[in-house]
């Protein structure tokens, strides 16, 4: 298996909203957001799916030596063999790569946010950083372009956030601020035993809100002469922004369960978005 293909199948695999977002690109630029998404799977898997703490931190100093070693030349994992040829023509460079690692680092080592600017600080390393990367990826001629992504990249997060609040309790993390929960009334103990409120509905649609404020100045700072390039941004947004409102719709009922599109739905979606912005 090459190193492309290896990173084909983790995209499709996850099943996520993204791999739809590029499946309208052109191949080099498919390639390349394929295996920068593929590498971001690999990571971000160390926190989510390592219950050893000592080990993740580990396996987490190993990809930030991949890092050097990718940048020397010399990747030894399919996901950075498979990002190289895209480094210099794409303008990727160590540092944001590492500020991801940055990202992953807070997860295995903090399980609650003292504020919202706490929460901004991860929500950029996580994936504000990979929004400007994707944006590179995918071409741009405005400076302004990559503040569109980054902001775009923090709107997804925060609605990752709000459908993943039962989900991530259930891992003893709990991405709303503290500050937050305690203007709501909400006490931690409602979130981690799965208890639904109206409190819990108010908090909720302050996060919604704040993620829909974020993606509307996101769309407010694309300059026109990138719209087009930048689609599969826009394809990104138009299926998060779908998602939250199918959230919302069900009273905020993501405790217990989780919500989600249908791949159709996704793909209805893609289409249509990448045609309106042609």
């Amino acid at each position: 298996m090459t190193p492309d293909q290896y990173c084909q199948e983790k995209a499709a695999q996850s099943g996520s909203s993204f791999y739809y977002s590029f499946l309208f690109l052109p191949p080099e630029r498919r390639r390349a957001i394929t295996a920068l998404y593929a590498w971001c799977r690999e990571v971000d898997d160390v926190a989510d799916e390592n219950h050893d703490l000592a080990l993740a931190q580990q396996q987490l100093l190993w990809w930030r030596a991949e890092l050097q070693r990718l940048f020397a030349g010399d990747p030894t994992h399919p996901t950075t063999r498979a990002l190289q040829p895209h480094l210099a023509p794409c303008g990727l460079t160590l540092p944001m790569l590492a500020e991801v690692l940055d990202g992953m680092e807070m997860d295995l080592t903090q399980t609650r946010y003292l504020d919202e600017i706490a929460l901004d600080r991860y929500c950029h390393c996580v994936a504000g950083v990979v929004g400007t990367m994707s944006a590179r990826i995918f071409g741009y001629r405005n400076p302004a372009t990559l503040e569109f992504a980054e902001k775009l990249g923090r709107s997804l997060q925060l609605v990752n956030i709000v459908r993943d609040v039962g989900e991530d309790a259930r891992r003893g993390r709990i991405y709303l601020p503290v500050n937050v929960l305690q203007r709501f009334q909400v006490p931690a103990a409602d979130i981690l035993q799965g208890r639904h409120s109206e409190r819990f509905v108010a908090l909720m649609q302050y996060q919604a809100e704040r993620a829909r404020t974020l993606y509307r100045e996101a769309l407010a700072v694309l300059p026109p002469e990138d719209r087009r390039a930048q689609r599969a941004g826009l394809v990104m947004g138009a299926i998060y922004q779908t998602l939250l409102d199918e959230v919302e719709a069900s009273d905020f009922q993501v405790l217990n369960q989780r919500i989600s599109l249908t791949p159709l739905r996704k793909l209805w979606i893609a289409w249509k978005t990448w045609m309106r912005n042609g």
